[in-house]
């Protein structure tokens, strides 16, 4: 086995499988480090002809809880600052990546970091698992390319239903909509997330790189642009009372009291 570390990154190559696992626990949110980090060692693995397929798991109760929109640097910018958000640069990288990822989701996968789970060609999960894009609970607009990947996955109306709802979707229903490939026991996730990267490994690798390759054409040049959108209306929407507002009921553990301004 071998084994090295990108930041709060860890990655472990045992069998042609990479274990590469979050460490930012209980709830893992993300910043651009962190999402630096993972494309780092994502190009780094393909590059690394002893890994052919990698897991992506988290330490903690969260898969990713996305970013933590109390501590504004998380986001990546200030509002009005910038054309273009850096995290969303990193973003990019993680898709543009050439080997297949299995993500082991134990817990909530939450705006980003449900964007980060779609980066994976499969999702394995536990039915303690939670999905949400909560975007509109804070007032702002879905990102992390979610806008493209989610409809392209499980429909615009399944999509639509997470993304203006906001709502929460266990392991159970994100298996019904195909949101989740695999559904295990807790104490069973990582062991079938590493059985399913197994059958995969054991494939000709050239011929897993070329075939995903083909079926994932496009994929990142069509995040980049979305991703562009996205953050032109989360630009302006962080500026809103509304997005304040969602920030502290979130915090509090309430329902928002918008005013649509």
């Amino acid at each position: 086995m071998t084994e090295s570390k990108y930041g709060d990154v860890s990655v472990a190559v045992k069998d042609y499988v990479a274990q590469v696992e979050i460490h930012r626990p209980p709830n893992n949110f993300f910043d651009v480090p962190l999402i630096r980090n993972l494309a780092d060692a994502f190009n780094a693995l393909d590059a690394d002809p002893a890994c052919r397929v990698s897991v992506l798991c988290a330490e903690g109760k969260s898969f990713c809880a996305g970013a933590n929109f109390a501590n504004r640097q998380a986001t990546g910018v200030e509002p009005g600052t910038v054309k273009r958000n850096p995290l969303y640069s990193e973003a990019v990288r993680l898709f543009d990546c050439k080997k297949p990822i299995i993500a082991a989701v134990q817990g909530p996968a939450i705006g980003g970091g449900l964007g980060l789970a779609l980066v994976a060609d499969f999702r394995v999960a536990s039915p303690e698992a939670r999905f949400a894009a909560n975007f509109v609970k804070i007032g702002i607009h879905p990102g992390f390319g979610l806008t493209y990947t989610l409809p392209r996955l499980i429909g615009i109306q399944k999509a639509n239903l997470l993304f203006l709802t906001g709502r929460r979707i266990g392991g159970e229903e994100a298996l019904a909509w195909g949101l989740a490939d695999v559904l295990v026991e807790q104490n069973k996730l990582r062991a079938a997330a590493t059985e399913l990267a197994a059958e995969i490994a054991e494939n000709a690798p050239l011929a897993v790189v070329s075939t995903r390759g083909t079926v994932r054409r496009g994929l990142a040049e069509t995040v980049k642009a979305q991703t562009d959108i996205e953050f032109i209306e989360q630009d302006w929407l962080m500026g809103t009372e509304d997005h304040r507002e969602g920030v502290k009921a979130v915090a509090e553990r309430r329902a928002g009291k918008f005013v649509g301004k």
